[in-house]
């Protein structure tokens, strides 16, 4: 089950706990995100990695970091990781933006490239920064991990298989293997 390029979604944030849109807000784990990010090292602990990339992102950081500490490895930060820039939106409760533009929220989950966040970054902006990164993860040593963050997640998954992408979870410090990167 190891090989290839594994993604973990960053710990648990206040603002997750209740339920803002992040973005590139950039709030600290919470104390729930720091014990999320300890079970996360635990279940990549067998995966044998070699490499650990994260966001810049602080929340992402700070996961990559606890689990960089268990598993003795360093997080190489990686601003391509990123979520996506959500505009207007961020630091916005989520149920706030649905009730006013549901439209905008279910576009915002949908595979559509040409969605853009109101104010802020493209789908399609957002996945090309993101495959060019993990074009240069592939490159590297292997398995590897990389801490980014639920739309990543989402832009990756997207790229492979665009059906059903609605309605994927990406839970905070859900770790999900990519295997082949490009194929």
């Amino acid at each position: 089950m190891s090989g290839g390029i594994w993604l973990a979604r960053h710990g648990e944030t206040d603002a997750n706990a209740e339920g803002r849109v992040q973005g590139t807000v950039d709030p600290p784990l919470n104390e729930r995100g720091r014990e999320q990010a300890h079970e996360l090292a635990r279940q990549a602990a067998p995966l044998g990695l070699h490499a650990l990339y994260t966001s810049q992102l602080r929340r992402a950081r700070e996961t990559a970091e606890i689990v960089g500490q268990e598993l003795g490895l360093e997080p190489r930060v990686d601003a391509r990781f990123a979520e996506s820039w959500r505009g207007e939106w961020e630091g916005r409760l989520i149920a706030d933006i649905r009730a006013e533009d549901p439209d905008g929220w279910a576009g915002s989950l949908a595979v559509e490239p040409d969605f853009r966040f109101p104010g802020g970054e493209s789908l399609e902006e957002h996945a090309a920064r993101v495959e060019a990164g993990l074009a240069d993860v592939a490159r590297g040593p292997l398995p590897a991990l990389v801490v980014c963050h639920g739309g990543t997640i989402r832009r990756v998954f997207a790229a492979r298989r665009p059906e059903g992408l609605t309605d994927l979870a990406v839970p905070n410090a859900s770790l999900t293997r990519v295997g082949d990167a490009h194929g």
